[in-house]
């Protein structure tokens, strides 16, 4: 009997990197007008970025219902194995409650975390999950433990603009009025499960230098799973963020871990976002 690791494709891993790490996906689905995708299958980061920019239609993303976690749940308990299910924040999305509804036929076989967190933040607790799988524990020591250490993970990032998020319900018209100021870069994070405005800077030189000094604060445990996201049709802005951020990571390793954004955080970001995600030391 193996424990089976299931993520949604709102942690932004590939169906190539889940292949590759041995780890089940479950896309979420992504809406352009009449025109429906699932993440990260029939829409890949980069072709919805160029939608995003051509399109005259604002993308919406849509829950997994629970007939779909089903589905996957039976599949992979079919030969005995356990699940843990790891999902897209309770706060950000109805996806986890699908999850729970779902995993009730599969009771001591399906375990359900709620990540309380996105994008890299939810990949971070995937990979320690895959730690702990090849520790040889059970699939209730293994939620246990991700319940409790999801507590410590920090997302941090800093956008272009927040009318994406705005737009989708994740932060108030308020709260986005600030983005709106000229030459303002907001800085969010993942609090408590929601987003929240952590600081603002004027340009992005500075907000690069205060996403550092926020990420120097917290302190990161090099000896946990940590990385970078960014959103686009270029790299250029994740960049000049390594490049400013060099003193951080220079004395830990030589080469930090990056991924893009794909379509369902990409819906409430938007292009031109960078952000860090690691766990705070203890």
């Amino acid at each position: 009997m193996a424990v089976k690791i299931l993520i949604d494709s709102a942690s932004d891993i590939s169906q190539k990197e889940a292949k590759d790490l041995g780890v089940e996906t479950i896309p979420l689905e992504v809406r352009f007008g009449d025109d429906e995708y699932l993440d990260g299958v029939t829409l890949l980061s980069e072709e919805f970025y160029e939608k995003l920019v051509e399109s005259d239609v604002l993308p919406q993303t849509s829950q997994i219902p629970p007939y779909r976690f089903e589905k996957e749940f039976k599949k992979l308990c079919e030969s005995g194995d356990e699940v843990v299910a790891i999902t897209l924040s309770s706060k950000l999305s109805g996806t986890y409650l699908s999850a729970v509804d779902a995993a009730k036929k599969f009771e001591g076989k399906v375990y359900v975390v709620d990540s309380l967190n996105a994008t890299i933040g939810e990949r971070l607790l995937c990979q320690l999950a895959l730690r702990k799988v090849k520790e040889g524990k059970s699939a209730a020591e293994i939620k246990a433990i991700l319940d409790e250490e999801k507590k410590n993970i920090n997302l941090i990032a800093l956008v272009d603009t927040l009318e994406y998020l705005k737009k989708g319900g994740r932060i108030s018209s308020a709260v986005a009025a600030v983005g709106s100021l000229l030459s303002i870069k907001p800085v969010i994070g993942v609090v408590d499960g929601e987003v929240k405005m952590v600081g603002k800077a004027m340009g992005s030189k500075k907000g690069n230098n205060l996403l550092c000094r926020l990420i120097e604060e917290k302190g990161i445990d090099f000896d946990m799973p940590y990385g970078i996201v960014w959103s686009g049709l270029s790299s250029a802005v994740m960049e000049k963020y390594l490049s400013d951020s060099a003193h951080i990571w220079k004395e830990h390793t030589s080469c930090v871990p990056t991924h893009i954004i794909g379509s369902t955080i990409g819906t409430h970001v938007g292009p031109g976002a960078v952000g860090v995600a690691f766990f705070g030391k203890k």
